[in-house]
């Protein structure tokens, strides 16, 4: 059955349409204009939000859990409340990201995890945000910048480790983070090209001629910028250097007000602009939750309020995608539409899943319903509206 929508405005980002109407038919956009210059379709379904902006679904590529489950759990049920508590806050799509813990551990969840991602090609049986890909965050990253990550589990990369984690995923590995200075990683990085996993570079301590022979190498992104990363130095660049001043990579970050200052998001904002920044959460289990103890892959973080902590430092987060959208409008001065783009066309790119992040003929039909100052109301996955 056909369904149209009408609305307010719609980002598709990059451009505004006023009065528009998208039609939507099994799940996948079938045209989209303004209502001047389309039909409305006979015997379709009519949903109206006419105060109200249309813009693509959300997309975390940063994301170890949320409503008390971790990523790395066999908890099918505590996946579902994850994953319906995502779209309330607008994402329609994730990736669902692991953390350093034993080799055994980690192929463990990579293969629960990739058979999850595989039978998603068949009907989703719940209205919720949907796994795309796996990102691996660690084991291949540096002592010297692991933040929270256990250093006994750390292990330089090779390509046969590789070739251990890729096969385990059932080739859902999409994303990887790496240290660039650690022996083995660019050779690491150009076999994963090979194998269309993206890797950022993150985690890391690496001088600034050590990150750019990362990035020549193949690396695409950097992960979660500014934390877990060799300071930088005016001297020195290092490998903030590299990221901030490279047009060839995109870059991360968590706007929550915590892990990086206002003044240094507009900043970092100002250097890798609307084409090449991505909003990520890095939110953990508590996401969504009340203050308490709670899992991130092997070990328990200590939540109060925003702040995530395990043995006094940072350990992730419990930002939303939504609310990360919106500190950009405040840290930095952009508009809604701007700050939508982040969320939604540019972590499409970084992980070239082509029929998301915009509103296009042939897209899948995953949109977010907005006021005008971000704030979600609604959210569609493939069709289906969350609140229906």
């Amino acid at each position: 059955m056909k369904t149209f929508i009408t609305a307010a405005r719609l980002f598709t980002p990059t451009e505004v349409v006023v009065d528009p109407i998208v039609i939507i038919e099994d799940g996948r956009i079938s045209a989209v204009s303004s209502r001047a210059l389309m039909q409305v379709p006979s015997g379709a379904r009519h949903l109206d939000f006419p105060q109200l902006i249309i813009a693509p679904g959300y997309i975390d590529i940063h994301v170890h859990g949320g409503a008390g489950h971790d990523v790395m759990q066999d908890d099918p049920s505590g996946r579902v409340a994850f994953e319906k508590a995502m779209a309330k806050h607008g994402v329609t799509s994730y990736v669902a990201t692991t953390v350093t813990a034993s080799m055994d551990r980690v192929l463990g969840a990579l293969d629960r995890l990739g058979n999850v991602i595989s039978a998603e090609d068949e009907e989703h049986q719940h209205v919720g945000a949907r796994p795309l890909a796996i990102h691996l965050e660690g084991p291949f990253i540096s002592p010297a910048k692991c933040g929270v990550h256990p250093t006994e589990f750390l292990i330089a990369p090779t390509p046969e480790l590789f070739e251990k984690v890729w096969e385990a995923s059932g080739g859902t590995l999409k994303l990887m983070t790496i240290a660039p200075e650690l022996p083995g990683a660019p050779e690491v990085i150009r076999e994963a090209r090979k194998r269309r996993v993206y890797t950022c570079i993150g985690h890391s301590n690496a001088t600034f001629a050590e990150a750019l022979r990362g990035i020549d190498s193949g690396a695409v992104g950097a992960t979660h910028t500014f934390n877990a990363m060799r300071a930088l130095d005016h001297r020195e660049p290092g490998i903030l250097g590299a990221v901030l001043s490279s047009d060839k990579i995109m870059a991360d970050i968590i706007v929550d007000g915590i892990h990086v200052a206002p003044p240094i998001v507009k900043l970092f904002l100002k250097t890798k602009g609307l084409e090449n920044a991505i909003l990520i959460t890095d939110a953990m289990s508590a996401t969504g939750m009340p203050d308490g103890s709670y899992q991130l892959g092997p070990f328990q973080v200590e939540v109060r309020g925003d702040r995530c902590e395990y043995q006094g430092r940072l350990a992730g987060s419990v930002l939303t995608l939504d609310r990360a959208v919106r500190n950009v409008i405040t840290f930095a001065d952009w508009t809604l539409q701007q700050s939508v783009t982040l969320a939604t066309r540019n972590p499409a790119r970084m992980i070239r899943a082509d029929r998301k992040g915009t509103i296009a003929a042939g897209n899948d039909a995953d949109l977010v319903f907005l006021t005008k100052d971000g704030e979600v109301v609604n959210t569609m996955v493939g069709g289906r509206l969350l609140n229906d």
